[in-house]
């Protein structure tokens, strides 16, 4: 792959590639949506990445490329990075990492670049090709300009720099491209930001199934109304326990500054907050303000027109899952002779709440993940945002062979458009390495 990579830079540059960067896909075994809660999670790196190889240049432009000819060429003075948040292009992601690490360091003439870029996970399918293009854009821009930066600080950046193209992430595929190590999950914790490893149970493998619906997180709404739909539960929550609530940005705080656990944490939620959706006039009498200062003062640029929010449901989903991480971290720690079992249960469970509290599942998602059960995998979710992309499910190593062959009989070949995709669509996956450069011998 690096030698035809190369061979495709000279054809299009005319010249040699200096250094090459790769950053890696993830999975996120369990913990879906709440990193931007505050809430630690459990994901892996998958061997499936963006490899981008790079020439610095003398004159200040960055020209990219793509090996996928349905991506096209894009070029730009380094000195004037504008990012299109209305069009999510796939330059744009690029230039999110370019433009944060430039700004980090205040950059005034950072160096211009030569970039073919070629990328082997499934776009849109919530396998995070997204933030793996933003890391790799980071770590290309640190080497050419001769800076470095420690794996956690260039984790922090690219999660910081991602958000210029509107998308309020938490932090959790940034951290896990930079911080993954061979052949062991991590428990990401945030604020401060640290990875701990989890050693998967042996006798199981974690199998990828794209559900071949494509969700874009940044082109839609339904991401960043579910940020602000816990963000307000976290200000009634706050309220309603004399908190200081204005300060309050994330339902971790509560928690924290309540010091109670996960589970009086759902019984507050049962108290305080009701299963109806609250309207934002509810929300102002809740909260004692008027509409302006919610507009003004809380609600995001791309939630200013949404007339009813989720809070219980969301608030529920949040809690509940942020312990189901810790049970699961627990389980592979311990090793108890069914920890397949308790860790297939926690991820059925992690699947009902995305569905049904969280609502960021869709009947493709709930058909796969139905279908992996019936085929023998011992736990299966969806993962990733949700409204599409991909499930993962754990299934017995001796198994695997004919859980591969019936899903893709019962999900691929019923379908032509699925049958066209089965083969980057239904893979097995192994824990892998975080993102690093190597230079041209």
């Amino acid at each position: 792959r690096l030698q035809k990579l190369k061979e495709m830079f000279i054809s299009k540059f005319g010249s040699a590639p200096k250094f090459y960067a790769r950053a890696p896909g993830r999975v996120n075994l369990i913990g879906e949506h709440i990193d931007y809660c505050g809430y630690a999670v459990l994901p892996m790196a998958i061997e499936q990445d963006i490899l981008i190889a790079v020439e610095p240049v003398q004159t200040q432009v960055v020209q990219l490329a793509n090996t996928n000819s349905s991506y096209l060429d894009f070029s730009t003075s380094v000195n004037n990075i504008q990012i299109n948040k209305t069009k999510p292009l796939w330059h744009n992601y690029f230039l999110c990492g370019l433009k944060g690490i430039q700004e980090h360091f205040g950059l005034n003439n950072p160096t211009g670049m030569n970039c073919l870029l070629d990328g082997t996970i499934p776009p849109s399918s919530g396998l995070s090709s997204s933030s793996a293009l933003v890391c790799c854009a980071g770590l290309v821009t640190l080497r050419a300009n001769g800076k470095t930066l420690s794996k956690v600080e260039l984790a922090e950046i690219c999660t910081k720099s991602e958000r210029y193209i509107g998308t309020e992430g938490g932090g959790m595929d940034q951290s896990i491209s930079f911080l993954a190590e061979e052949g062991t999950a991590k428990l990401i914790e945030f604020s401060p930001l640290r990875a701990t490893d989890v050693r998967l149970p042996s006798g199981a493998t974690f199998v990828i199934a794209n559900s071949c619906v494509e969700m874009n997180k940044a082109a839609t709404s339904h991401y960043n109304i579910r940020v602000m739909e816990c963000r307000l539960a976290t200000k009634l929550l706050s309220k309603s326990k004399g908190l200081e609530w204005k300060k309050m940005l994330r339902l971790h705080d509560v928690q924290t500054k309540l010091g109670v656990s996960l589970e009086e944490m759902l019984t507050i939620v049962e108290e305080v907050l009701h299963p109806e959706p609250y309207s934002t006039e509810e929300i102002c009498k809740c909260l004692g303000i008027g509409l302006e200062e919610l507009h003004s003062q809380i609600l995001s640029q791309n939630t200013q027109d949404v007339s009813t929010f989720k809070l219980y449901q969301r608030a529920k989903h949040v809690y509940s899952e942020a312990a189901r991480v810790l049970e699961f971290k627990k389980i592979c720690s311990e090793a108890p002779a069914n920890a397949l079992q308790l860790l297939g249960e926690l991820m059925k469970q992690s699947h009902i709440s995305c569905r049904e509290m969280y609502e960021c599942s869709c009947p493709e998602l709930d058909r796969l993940v139905d279908i992996c059960l019936q085929f023998g995998a011992i736990g299966s979710r969806l993962t990733g945002a949700g409204w599409g992309g991909c499930t993962v499910s754990m299934v017995p190593t001796d198994k695997l062979n004919t859980f591969l062959k019936n899903v893709k009989k019962a999900y691929y070949q019923t379908d032509g458009q699925r049958l066209a995709v089965e083969n980057n669509s239904l893979f097995a996956t192994k824990p892998g390495r975080g993102a690093l450069v190597f230079v041209e011998a």
